[in-house]
């Protein structure tokens, strides 16, 4: 007979709870989980599909070692032998630095990827981290970091309670958030307006999102940080800026109210192609509303001016005195996350610490940009990366240049791969170490849930038992630490997890703050309960987080171990977000820190976009509701429809350019040239086209069956890798310069 079984969605940032329909071993159904807490039964067609994924054909089933050249498949044993014998062979005659690391976008989907890359790091002892982050996120961090202190602390818009919602760059209706998880975050716009408030949405297309909207403001790409820079000016200069209770803990109005003294609506109007009128109301809007929210994300990020305009989202919350209230864009505080800790000055936050090696790229947030990998090793030197691994990362499909790195990877001493497939990049492993489906894994959400739009705590243990000849991602990953650290053979996996707890624990006793302060840690650890020990990692994290017993004789109710959340199966909730300022704070001054030196130096570079005027054409890329980056396009399921790569063009530019619906057309940029279908639409505005990002699955020696049967390009190949915000090192992926030629 089938069973059901409970499943964190682990396909988007959105978290779902999903209730699972099995038979055997086998997902043969999945729907949403109407008493899950936090997602009260959504679902969306990536979820709906978890079996399809589940049981995808092309999922590896065991590792793979390469052997005369050839990928071929082997034992457990046998990887982590070649792992062992390789990378500290490297690292002992050309130092750490000769490793690179490289993670993707899925390792904050996964309880692995939460909880073993800083002891993989910590291991190697090198600073060469490619992540993700700087193509798609770090101006946010940045700008936190700044700001606040801490890169982590990121406000979130309180969608459920606002009166008032800005979205730029942003099209939560098909990609369910990002850096803001909130399941059904359609249906939360729908209710936001159906409370009588006001959505206003900026992007140059009219997405789903937009549709959605109030209003629709199409500016120029790019043009973000100038038009967010004029309504902070008009708030200013108006006397509409209210921080209110924030006041007493900022410092730098004074300062910043000259800084954008230049950005007037007139002044930015011709570069954002929007009418200086139209800006003014907007922040005359904004600051009226009784509560209100900024909110802005990759479209915004992954621009020439993130950083700036991440920052100036931010100071638009803080100077209307939306910041850290209700309604406004609050402090998420998870419940495995760090305990609050009293008010007060902290160490800041630095940027550049040290450079990287070739182009010297200074580091963020312990992170060189990922657009820097392939120089990193092709380059010889001291220093150059001969080994690389890499956990769920595609970068050959997800970073600028695709071709170079493809080359470049060709030619490592070493590469170690944690996938389930066999894609364009972990095809030069030279070991590919496959994690389960996910059905077989358990999952906590360590990442988003500091991100969540109101605090919870959920846990899923798996499904399904680990099938036959399988390991568990976590074990996989503490395996790779013991292989790069020199002790594969003399431990096993569970060492890792207990050196991870010992560490945490005596750090914890240590502490004159802490309430565990001169306690025995082994004491303390023979306390933890769960099952292995990814489970009494997380029940370390729980009791030492905001909302824990701290080791107690917590009874039901009173405080927050792993016993307790597996009581409750569909979660449980922690109530509204609530103000946290200032313990969220971490700046030297103990303040925040409005106008920090390198946001004020990277000014004068913003008032020199306000004199462009892009001649020609700009490319943007688009997410579609049925795909994530490029993982999902070998799910049958979740193919064809709308989610195809085409290139969007307005019709008034296609009779310009003699372009046909359905025809071809070459489109140019500085990184190279790419034959397109195309598709004409007024979706997007003049002088705008769009094609969307994770596709070109048409590299030899990768197994993708159904994505490779229509492999589309990858948008990417277009960029040479040149152009960053200089701040966050993000590659710019968005609002560049290309032409388009129709061919026959």
């Amino acid at each position: 007979m089938p069973r059901t079984a409970l499943r964190i969605c682990p396909l988007c940032e959105a978290t779902c709870g999903l209730t699972l329909t099995i038979a055997g071993t086998a997902v043969t159904g999945a729907r949403g989980d109407r008493e899950d807490v936090f997602s009260r039964g959504f679902i969306c067609p990536k979820g709906a599909a978890f079996g399809q994924l589940d049981a995808d054909p092309d999922r590896l089933r065991g590792p793979l070692v390469r052997r005369g050249g050839r990928l071929r498949e082997a034992t457990w044993e046998e990887a982590f032998d070649a792992i062992a014998a390789a990378v500290p062979a490297l690292v002992e005659e050309h130092g750490a630095q000769s490793v690179g690391v490289v993670l993707g976008n899925p390792n904050v989907h996964t309880m692995a990827g939460a909880l073993y890359p800083p002891l993989l790091l910590k291991a190697l002892g090198t600073r060469n981290l490619f992540t993700a982050s700087t193509l798609d996120q770090m101006p946010k961090h940045v700008s936190s970091g700044l700001l606040y202190g801490d890169p982590f602390a990121i406000p979130v818009p309180d969608l459920d309670r606002t009166d008032f919602l800005l979205l730029l760059g942003a099209n939560p209706v098909e990609s369910n958030g990002s850096l803001c998880t909130a399941p059904d975050f359609p249906g939360r716009l729908k209710a936001l307006r159906a409370r009588g408030g006001t959505l206003v949405v900026v992007d140059p297309r009219r997405t789903r999102t937009a549709a959605l909207a109030d209003r629709h403001l199409a500016p120029r790409p790019g043009s973000d940080a100038l038009l967010l820079a004029a309504l902070a000016h008009t708030l200013l200069a108006e006397k509409l800026a209210a921080p209110s209770v924030l006041e007493e803990l900022t410092e730098g109005i004074g300062e910043l109210t000259a800084a954008l003294g230049s950005f007037t609506p007139e002044a930015v109007a011709p570069a954002c192609d929007l009418p200086a009128d139209e800006i003014r109301a907007l922040a005359r809007e904004l600051a009226a509303a009784p509560t209100a929210a900024v909110y802005g994300r990759i479209g915004s990020c992954t621009v020439e001016y993130g950083t700036l305009a991440s920052w100036l989202v931010d100071v638009l919350n803080i100077v209307t005195g939306n910041l850290d209230r209700p309604g406004g864009a609050l402090f998420p505080l998870p419940a495995a996350g760090p305990r609050p800790r009293p008010a007060g000055p902290g160490r800041g936050f630095a940027l550049g610490r040290w450079h990287s090696r070739v182009s010297g790229h200074p580091e963020v947030k312990s992170e060189l940009p990922t657009a820097a990998l392939a120089e990193e090793i092709e380059t010889p030197g001291d220093g150059r990366i001969r080994a690389l691994i890499a956990i769920a990362a595609n970068p050959v499909l997800s970073a600028p240049d695709g071709d170079r790195l493809d080359r470049a990877l060709a030619g490592l001493d070493f590469m170690v791969s944690i996938d389930p497939y066999l894609n364009e990049t972990s095809r030069h492993a030279h070991v590919v170490l496959p994690p389960p489906p996910p059905s077989q894994s358990a999952h906590h959400d360590f990442a988003f849930n500091g991100f969540a739009i109101r605090n919870q705590v959920r846990y899923t243990r798996a499904a399904v038992p680990l099938e036959a000849g399988r390991l568990d991602e976590c074990e996989i990953h503490a395996r790779l630490v013991l292989a790069v650290s020199g002790m594969h053979g003399t431990a096993g996996p569970d060492a890792v997890d207990e050196l991870a707890i010992q560490s945490t624990l005596a750090k914890e006793t240590a502490d004159p703050r802490s309430p565990l302060h001169g306690q025995d840690p082994a004491r303390l650890a023979g306390l933890l309960t769960g099952e292995n020990g990814p489970e009494r990692r997380l029940d370390l994290m729980l009791r030492l987080g905001p909302y824990g017993d701290m080791f107690g004789t917590a009874t039901e109710g009173e405080g927050l171990r792993l016993e307790r959340l597996l009581a409750h199966p569909h979660g449980i909730d922690l109530g509204p977000l609530q103000p946290r300022l200032p313990g969220v704070l971490r700046t030297r001054s103990g303040r925040i820190e409005l106008l920090p030196d390198p946001i004020a130096a990277e000014l004068p570079r913003l008032r020199t976009a306000l004199a462009d005027r892009p001649a020609g054409l700009v490319l943007v890329g688009r997410r579609h509701l049925r795909s994530n980056n490029s993982w999902l396009h070998n799910v049958p399921a979740l193919t064809g429809g709308s989610n195809r790569c085409t290139l969007q063009v307005h019709p008034e530019d296609a009779d310009r350019l003699g372009l046909a619906d359905g025809g071809r057309a070459r489109i140019t940029a500085d990184g190279g040239s790419l034959e397109v279908p195309v598709e004409i639409t007024d979706a997007v505005r003049t002088g705008v086209v769009s094609l969307p990002h994770g596709w070109g699955h048409d590299r030899p020696g990768s197994r993708l069956s159904v994505a490779s049967a229509v492999p589309g390009v990858n948008v990417n190949q277009l960029l040479d890798g040149t152009l960053l915000d200089p701040l966050s090192g993000t590659a710019v992926l968005n609002g560049f310069p290309v032409a388009l030629t129709p061919l026959p």
